[in-house]
């Protein structure tokens, strides 16, 4: 396993305890096939057995008192492209997981990427869920799916434009544009940005996921497939980070 940080001299004010704080995990839940192939076991399988192991991974959560946000990724844009019949699967998978998350009564559901390019009564039952548990003042799940992080900040960047034209303030963008500003309109709008970001099943890279506002996390790279990720590597991955010296690079 390894953890990579930025370099650099600012530190991240730490909690009283003297451990930095962590407010947000994201995690790529990634290996999901793999841990399938190698058994022998169909494809959906992998999926069925991830989800679960997101639900765990709720629950750990909950027993970490800072966490405030969690953001799952079991769908980037690029998956769209996978053969028909697995693509169904797994997103059947991600719909029965999202409403078994609404059905503990602890989680209030965010979709964040791209929904609308899912099958409508799928995109329709997501932003239902989210709805839903909307009033709710839990702690924060977001949902990633058809996420990408190029395809983001290309929306954030439209959605910017769209309303300073709509303000009639579009000369204003010849100024400069704030990382504050531009802050407000990436799907994450009002969460603090990812501290800790947990990839499963060896690969280390982002793939995309989250580029602006993983900017100052702390990555960790585990090399277990994402279905047998199990709770000592959950608390391995919490104490690699607790045990840090943040920096924001300055």
């Amino acid at each position: 396993m390894s953890l990579t940080t930025g370099s650099g001299d600012t530190l991240v004010p730490p909690v009283a305890s003297g451990r930095p704080l962590l407010r947000h995990l994201a995690v790529i839940l990634d290996g999901n096939r793999r841990w399938a192939h190698d058994r022998g076991l169909p494809t959906l399988a992998g999926y069925q057995r991830g989800g679960r192991r997101a639900l765990d991974l709720l629950s750990w959560c909950r027993d970490a008192d800072e966490i405030e946000t969690v953001t799952l990724w079991p769908l980037s844009i690029e998956n769209l492209h996978r053969p028909h019949g697995e693509l169904t699967g797994l997103l059947h998978v991600i719909m029965s997981i999202a409403e078994e998350i609404a059905a503990t009564g602890h989680w209030r559901i965010r979709i964040i990427g791209a929904p609308e390019v899912l099958p409508a009564r799928l995109a329709d039952g997501l932003v239902r869920l989210a709805r839903r548990s909307g009033h709710r003042s839990d702690p924060v799940v977001n949902i990633a799916v058809a996420y990408g992080g190029r395809d983001e900040i290309t929306r954030a960047v439209r959605n910017l434009f769209l309303a300073h034209r709509e303000a009639g303030t579009l000369p204003v963008l010849a100024d400069g544009i704030r990382p504050e500003e531009f802050d407000h309109y990436l799907d994450t709008s009002g969460q603090p940005d990812p501290d800790l970001v947990i990839r499963t099943s060896g690969e280390q890279r982002l793939s995309g996921f989250m580029p602006w506002q993983t900017v100052y996390s702390e990555f960790y790279f585990c090399p277990v497939h994402w279905p047998e990720f199990d709770r000592s590597e959950f608390d391995k991955a919490l104490g690699h980070y607790r045990s840090r010296r943040r920096r924001l690079g300055r």
